[in-house]
């Protein structure tokens, strides 16, 4: 289970650099599918099946609605691909910079002392997520709304990055 979330957080590492060195929003949401989808991995690994079940759907309809809108109003003619050069010097950098911070902070590091949600089945009494389901209904009402005025904030954020030089979503293409 252990070497699971090991390859989980390798792909959540590889998904953010893909993210990150990709400027065409076209080939970026691709890397945020990867991100969301092994960071739920690694809250399943922790315990929150549920919470990582409802992030992941959460996250990637409210991210479909933001990249169907930024591709929309930032078509690009030529958009830069993976294989670009410009691109894998970027992902070079990122990857170097990982290896650095990885390295400086490598000595405090205890792969042994990894314990998963279900290496102590036998002294637990509920699966870990049960009691956090009902505290997120029973006092999650202020967050939630916290959480979609922040949504709401980041959609209209992106709308006017993405929207460039045209004077709304109704150009000429």
């Amino acid at each position: 289970m252990i070497f699971i979330l090991v390859l989980f957080l390798i792909g959540l590492i590889l998904g953010l650099i893909a993210v990150a060195s990709n400027p065409t929003p076209y080939f970026a949401a691709f890397g945020l599918v990867i991100a969301a989808g092994v960071g739920c991995g690694i809250l399943v690994g922790h315990g929150g099946s549920f919470l990582s079940l409802v992030l992941f759907l959460i996250y990637l309809g409210g991210m479909l609605v933001v990249f169907a809108y930024s591709a929309a109003l930032a078509a690009e003619p030529f958009p830069e691909a993976w294989g670009s050069r410009t691109v894998l010097g970027y992902v070079l950098v990122y990857l170097v910079g990982v290896v650095l911070v990885a390295g400086f902070f490598w000595e405090g590091w205890f792969e042994g002392s990894w314990t998963v949600v279900d290496g102590l089945k036998e002294f637990s009494v509920l699966r870990a997520d049960v009691s956090g389901v009902a505290v997120m209904y029973s006092f999650g009402g202020g967050m939630l709304i916290i959480c979609a005025w922040v949504l709401l904030l980041t959609l209209l954020v992106v709308l006017e990055l993405t929207r460039g030089l045209s004077r709304g979503t109704l150009r000429v293409v």
